[in-house]
Formats: structure tokens, C-alpha cells, sequence
């Protein structure tokens, strides 16, 4: 059996007499890729082609398109639309969906729910959404308009006038917000819908889930009715002064708020807030939608950046039961926070935590994180795939030929390896429980808490969940070694290593382990941070790099695995896999009762290793 270097990444596969059944009808895929600009060129295609991936999410089809793609801004941010015109580039859809399903690769349409670019009136006339509500929507296509006036569409300030900013400035114009609570919105949203449909959509990637400060009489009438049954008219007089709710009239119904400044009754708007987000989501998406289209793919495109609660996180005070339901992929978009190292300090700019937080949350299906990472593209592939994800979130820059190569290298060994990674499950020696419930209830303390602990687990290289501690059952917890809370953070963390799986490696690695969706495999999953940094900035803050050149990782070498394995199990082989190699080989490896010890040689991004039964 022989171990060696091979190049920039190395995988090691170790199987086990375990198996995890998969749920029916459950779409399932390992690689994705998205794009909001050069998807147009041929080259993209090719690269398609060589990449393989399941699906790609390309493509405009909500307020984006009905905003821009007439206007003379239609080739710029944020959309990038090939061709002008409304029927124009619906038809260049059209065709480019076609050619994606050649290639056998599902298509996912960007959508944006609410985000409406424009102005209602100007020297030129109405501009951009409201130039096409008033002048180009096609009742032949879209059916008839809702309401006469697009303004009644809008999210209105505490003095009735529509809430405007001037972020962006696209072509000099506004921007302004639909309220999802209007039902007459909901009819626009699902009249785009069938369009995308019909253009050969194979689902939808949903985003701009936001509320702001709105207080329409939608939404006044919507919290109304939610606190009525939620409170008692006792409890709402005692906790929000509020004697009579039909009569009530609020003057601020605030989403997203600073954690400081949160009250008993702003996190009841926040959480109603979400609660119809969702509603508005599962009429429109999936329940219209799939009246069109059964096996329509349904995903949000959320934010959560550094575990960020109340303040950011769609989703942060929604219902456990409502929590991803009935939705078929995730994307969580940690933005700054994870798009750089910082070695000096240990900080690796990982997404290892949320991504266990979503997988834990989510049942095990399928994710992404969009790290706005165009540099550590090995590691921002590996981390996801270590952990249950779908690389690579946003940046699979295919024009650069030193990226693209990479990517499609990586992308065809995980599908050549496909068994390890499709569908597959968790395999965890002890649960790291997320407080949720604290977060609820308007306590962040324990998220810091959560956070350093979570950070202290991964440098012990402990294989671990993550569960919300609202779902986290007795049954559940009873399938572990330890439950650590947010109560063991702080100090040493007492590990009795003799219980758990012992990894002899650096901090820069971190480790995890799953099991396949078929078989009796478990894979152990090692990525490796440490890399030769970019020259920090005039400033001494870290560098987020110009480009794969600048990923410059580290090898690690000698990293000793001794692994617990099921009771019974007699292991056969212990192969080790890696991208740029097409073949696996075969590691000496050492059985004593239910332990398995073996050596890792050199690699420098990314090791799986897999250990066969007999």
C-alpha cells in the first residue's frame, strides 16, 4: 500500500458498516455554478461542457428583468442581459435554457421578488419597472394587470409615501420596494412566474426576502391579525400597551433591527415579518408554481454572513416547522466575512460553521454559500464538499484559465467519485446545539458563545454537528457521545479524546466525516487553509487576493488519523482519492478492535479518505 503528493489536493476514503437511507423525491446534486454576467459567451457553453455541473443558475426572471432589460442600462450590473428588449431576450432565455438541457444540466432562474428599479414619472415619462407596467405589459402573456396605478404595489413610509433609495443609481433611476404582503404584488410575481416556465426554467432561485419599515395597509392589517393569534387582548395590553388591536394603528413595523435596540415587540415584527415572507414564498413558488410545473426546484438566496441574528439572516426568528420547508436547495451568502485569511490571528475566513449550522437545520439537503471568493477557489470547493454542500457558490470564474482549470478538475472528481458525496449524510461523534431559542427570545450572548466554541471544536478536530436547539430532540441527541451547549464555552473543553475519533493535524486543517446514501462508506474529509498569504494592504488589514494565483496554498504533511469505528466492523482497504489523480491508492492502515490507524501523507488542499468493509 503506498501514499504519495499529489499535486494540490489529496482524498482519502475509508468505508464503514453504516448506510443512510435517502427520502424519496428528494433532488439531490453535488455541483453547481452560477453566473450574472458572461453568461452569454459561447465559451461558457464549452466550459458547461467540460465542468459537468448538475445544475447552473443563470438568467434573470423576476424584477430584474421586468426593471431593466429594456432600458439602456440592460447590459450592466446586476443583470447583464445579452440583448435588449423584453421579448428580445425572453426568447435568447428560451434558447440558452435549450442549450443547458443539451448539455444535461438543470436550469435555475434568478428572481428577484420586490426589488423594482425605476422611476413612476420623469422628464422622459415613467422609466424602467413602471415605464413597463404602464406601456409594455403584454396581457397576451402576462394576463391583466392587477391594478391601473404600480404605485399601489409599493412599501409605503409612516407618511403613505413610497419608501425610495438612491443606492445603485442604474441609469440615474430610483429604487424602490413592492410589499409582498399586497396580494395584487403576489399576482404580478406569480404572472412572472408562468413566464419562466414556459421559457424552459427548471426551477427558480428566489431572493430579496426583505421587509423594510413598511406600513401599508397590508401590513397593518397582516400584524394585526398575527398578534391576535398569537395574544390574548390581556397579554397585548400588558406587554405592548396595546388596548385595542383592530383599532390600532402602528407606527413603526420594523424587520431586521439592531440587536440593541430590539424590544419584546419589534422581534414580534420580525418574526411576522419572516413568518409572511414565507407564506407569500409558498403560495407563489410553491404551490402556483408547481401547479405549473410539478417537479419544480424551489431555493432561496439568503444572507447570513458571521452567524449573523436579528440584524441579518432571513430567516433568523422564522418556526422551526417552517424552516426550509417544502424547498429544495438552499444559498447563504456569508459576504465579507469569509473571503480572506488571517494566519497570524488563526483566522481562516472558513464557512465550516455555517454550513454545518445550515446542513443541521435543513435535514441534509442540499446548499450552498456564496463567499464571494474568487481567489481560495480549491478550498471554497473542498469546504463544501466536506460538509455537505454543492460547491462553489458565485465566483466559478470560467474566463480565467488557471480558475477554470481547477474547477473543471475538481468538478470531474466529484462526479467521477459521485457515490461518495451524492446524497450523502452527516457521520458525527458529538452535536454542537445552536441557541435558537436564546436568539428568539432576543438574547445574542450565547450566539458569541457559539461562535468560540464552535471555533475551539474545529481546532480539536472533533466531528460534530450542528443542531438548533428547537428541533434538537431527545431522540435525536441520544445518537451522539456529547451534546455540547453554549454553556461549555469558555476555559478548556474537557474532551475525553479516549471517546472521540483523534486526528493528529494542524489547526489550519479541519475535519469532518459522512456517510454515503448508499453502501457502507465513510468518508473522512480533511481541507487544508494554510497557504502563503497576499501582502496585506496600506492599511495592515488582510488581502482578499487578485485571482487563483494568489491561493498559494501550504501542503501539511503528516497527519495521523486514529478513527472509531462501528462495532463489528472489519476493515478491508483504506484508499485515498484526490482531483489530480485518476485513480485511488491504497494506504497501510493498522485494526485494533473498533479502532483504525493510518498516516496521511503530504497534500496541500484537500484529503477524503475512505475506509472499505469486508
Amino acid at each position: 500500500m503506498v501514499a504519495k503528493i499529489f499535486g494540490s489536493a489529496l482524498l482519502v476514503l475509508i468505508t464503514v458498516s453504516t448506510t443512510a437511507a435517502e427520502p424519496p423525491g428528494r433532488f439531490e446534486f453535488t455541483r453547481m455554478v452560477a453566473h450574472w454576467a458572461n453568461y452569454h459567451q459561447q465559451d461558457y457553453l464549452d466550459f458547461i461542457e467540460q465542468a459537468q455541473p448538475d445544475l447552473a443558475q443563470v438568467g434573470f426572471y423576476g424584477a430584474h428583468f421586468w426593471s431593466l432589460v429594456h432600458t439602456p442600462q440592460y447590459s450592466g450590473y446586476p443583470s447583464h442581459f445579452p440583448v435588449r428588449g423584453l421579448q428580445e431576450c425572453g426568447d435568447w432565455f428560451h434558447e440558452r435554457n435549450h442549450a443547458l438541457h443539451q448539455r444535461g444540466v438543470k436550469v435555475i432562474g434568478h428572481f428577484n421578488v420586490e426589488f423594482l428599479v425605476g422611476d413612476p414619472d420623469s422628464e422622459e415619462g415613467p422609466r424602467g419597472f413602471f415605464h413597463f407596467y404602464r406601456d409594455l405589459w403584454d396581457e397576451q402573456e402576462l394576463g391583466p394587470k392587477p391594478v391601473s396605478d404600480p404605485l399601489d404595489f409599493l412599501e409605503k413610509d409612516v407618511q403613505g409615501k413610497p419608501i425610495v433609495q438612491n443606492q445603485y443609481r442604474l441609469g440615474g433611476m430610483r429604487e424602490y420596494w413592492a410589499c409582498l404582503r399586497n396580494p395584487n404584488w403576489q399576482k404580478v410575481l406569480q404572472a412572472w412566474v408562468k413566464q419562466g416556465v414556459e421559457r424552459g426554467l427548471d426551477g427558480f432561485i428566489i431572493n430579496y426576502f426583505y421587509r423594510h419599515n413598511c406600513l401599508c395597509d397590508h401590513c397593518q392589517d397582516g400584524f394585526r391579525r398575527y398578534l391576535s393569534g398569537r395574544f390574548t387582548p390581556q397579554e397585548m395590553q400588558d406587554q405592548f400597551a396595546i388596548r385595542n388591536v383592530k383599532d390600532h394603528r402602528f407606527d413603526e413595523l420594523v424587520a431586521w433591527h439592531s440587536p440593541e435596540e430590539s424590544t419584546p415587540l419589534r422581534r414580534e415584527m420580525l418574526r411576522w415579518s419572516q413568518i409572511s415572507n414565507k407564506d407569500v414564498f409558498d403560495k407563489v413558488f410553491v404551490r402556483f408554481g408547481r401547479s405549473l410545473k410539478p417537479d419544480l426546484i424551489v431555493a432561496q438566496w439568503n444572507h447570513l454572513g458571521n452567524l449573523s441574528q436579528i440584524s441579518g439572516d432571513e430567516r433568523c426568528l422564522l418556526p422551526a416547522g417552517q424552516w426550509g420547508r417544502d424547498e429544495d436547495y438552499l444559498w447563504y451568502s456569508t459576504g465579507g466575512s469569509g473571503n480572506y485569511t488571517d494566519l497570524q490571528n488563526r483566522y481562516l475566513g472558513e464557512g465550516t460553521l455555517q454550513a454545518r449550522y445550515i446542513r443541521g437545520s435543513f435535514n441534509d439537503k442540499p446548499f450552498t454559500l456564496g463567499k464571494y471568493e474568487h481567489t481560495r477557489i480549491r478550498t471554497a470547493i473542498a469546504e463544501l464538499s466536506a460538509n455537505g454542500g454543492a460547491p462553489m457558490g458565485f465566483y466559478t470564474r470560467f474566463e480565467t484559465p488557471a480558475a477554470r482549470e481547477v474547477i473543471v478538475r475538481y468538478y470531474q472528481f466529484l462526479k467521477k467519485f459521485d457515490e461518495v458525496y451524492r446524497g450523502n449524510r452527516s457521520h458525527a461523534e458529538a452535536v454542537l446545539l445552536f441557541p435558537r431559542r436564546a436568539v428568539h427570545e432576543g438574547d445574542l450572548a450565547p450566539m458569541q458563545a457559539f461562535r468560540e466554541l464552535g471555533a475551539k471544536l474545529l481546532d480539536e478536530h472533533v466531528l460534530f454537528d450542528v443542531l438548533p436547539d428547537d428541533i434538537s430532540s431527545p431522540g435525536k441527541l441520544a445518537t451522539y457521545r456529547r451534546v455540547f451547549t453554549t454553556d461549555d464555552a469558555g476555559g478548556n473543553l474537557h474532551l475525553n479524546k479516549s471517546s472521540f475519533s483523534q486526528f493528529d493535524a494542524p489547526y489550519t486543517v479541519r475535519v469532518s466525516a459522512s456517510r454515503p446514501a448508499k453502501g457502507k462508506d465513510v468518508a473522512i474529509h480533511f481541507v487544508n487553509y494554510n497557504r502563503q498569504e497576499p501582502p496585506r494592504g496600506d492599511n495592515g488589514q488582510p488581502s482578499t487576493g487578485g485571482g487563483i494565483t494568489d491561493e498559494k496554498p501550504l501542503a501539511v504533511k503528516n497527519i495521523h488519523t486514529n478513527f472509531i469505528l462501528p462495532v463489528g466492523m472489519a476493515v478491508k482497504t483504506v484508499e485515498m482519492l484526490t482531483p489530480t489523480s485518476d485513480e485511488p491508492f491504497n494506504l497501510p492502515f493498522t485494526q485494533v478492535d473498533h479502532r483504525i490507524t493510518f498516516d496521511l501523507p503530504e497534500f496541500s488542499v484537500y484529503c477524503v479518505a475512505r475506509i472499505s468493509s469486508k
